[in-house]
């Protein structure tokens, strides 16, 4: 797995299991907090608690109190939050199924800003320290129709669409990430040829330059800035997957191998992680949900592994490990299991040591 000069045992992370807590799902670090949903419930945990604290509700369609109860109702129908970002007065914004949903720091609910009408929920939502919120359109896509890129700057109120991908130049937005090192946002997408892009983009998107485009090993979902660069994992079915660090000046390298496709990547403290996710494929064979890491970027290591439960993918979901989005400066990895023996629909809490 390791593929930088750099490694050496010194810096091997150790990771020591804290806390296991069924029906919980990872969404958002926010200072020393950690968001996570139970069922349409946010709730979180102070670095170090003992305990989750309700912070509040969104009320969906009468159906989905009902499918929420099981695990595999919950799954089959993909209920819940999907994503979150906490803006710094506590303002709340969050993807459910079919809408994008806003909670004003002190209310007592959620409540629906925008209908998602393609699709049914953006894999991720970023904001800047200026509050400026944008998420990309993820949908099927089969036509190549205009994708957009919606932004609010009234604290989710309202959105406008921030930037339009023109019709055939990419299938849907895998993710928009604030790099608060370049002071700016990477917007990945995907997901054939040229769809597959890295691009470079101002706070406010009016700059967009391409870094990288045209191959499968363009093709990323998760990206984690860092003060050396920006380093992606690969999402694609037809390769070979790995982790990349895009160095500041360009330089691309690739520091580790993954076994199967990627979508989520997180920090904690100096320690970077990347799960991989059971998307079977003529190059993706493997069984196993596997969590890697690395101190600062180097000696990439599988730390965690769970494998792949015996309910059809195509209807129950792929076996996956979500991790959080924020920045995280504490020392802790929290993970959320889905589709998975033993820790299916559930979160574990490690100190990295």
């Amino acid at each position: 797995m390791d593929r930088s000069p750099a490694a050496g045992a010194a810096s091997a992370i150790k990771l020591r299991k804290v806390g296991a807590y069924p029906a919980i799902r990872v969404l958002a670090w926010a200072g020393e907090f950690l968001y996570a949903c139970r069922r349409y419930e946010i709730v979180r945990w102070r670095a170090g608690a003992s305990s989750w604290e309700s912070v509040v509700r969104f009320h969906p369609a009468w159906w989905r109190n009902v499918t929420a109860r099981s695990k595999l109702t919950y799954r089959l129908v993909r209920d819940g939050f999907h994503a979150l970002a906490v803006l710094g007065d506590g303002t709340m914004i969050g993807a459910v199924p079919g809408a994008i949903v806003t909670c004003r720091a002190a209310a007592d609910e959620f409540r629906i800003t925008h209908r998602i009408v393609r699709g049914t929920r953006p894999l991720h939502i970023t904001s800047t320290p200026s509050d400026r919120i944008y998420w990309g359109e993820y949908f099927e896509n089969p036509e190549r129709s205009e994708v957009y890129i919606y932004g609010s700057e009234d604290r989710g109120e309202t959105w406008r669409i921030a930037y339009t991908f023109p019709r055939g130049s990419v299938r849907h937005v895998h993710n928009v990430v604030h790099d608060p090192w370049g002071n700016c946002l990477w917007i990945m997408t995907g997901d054939e040829g040229a769809e597959c892009k890295i691009l470079r983009c101002s706070s406010d998107l009016k700059t967009i330059d391409t870094v990288l485009e045209g191959n499968q090993q363009c093709r990323a979902v998760a990206a984690i800035p860092s003060r050396d660069g920006i380093y992606l994992s690969t999402d694609t079915p037809y390769e070979r997957n790995h982790v990349y660090r895009l160095a500041r000046d360009g330089a691309l390298e690739r520091v580790a191998d993954l076994d199967s496709s990627s979508i989520y990547g997180c920090r904690a403290g100096e320690a970077l992680f990347f799960s991989t996710m059971v998307e079977p494929s003529a190059v993706n064979r493997s069984r196993e949900v596997q969590v890697v890491g690395a101190r600062e970027g180097a000696h990439w290591q599988n730390q965690l592994r769970w494998m792949k439960d015996k309910f059809p993918m195509r209807y129950f979901q792929y076996g996956n490990a979500f991790l959080p989005d924020g920045e995280n400066a504490t020392n802790y990895l929290a993970v959320t299991t889905i589709a998975v023996t033993g820790d299916d629909l559930a979160t574990t809490l490690w100190q990295v040591e």
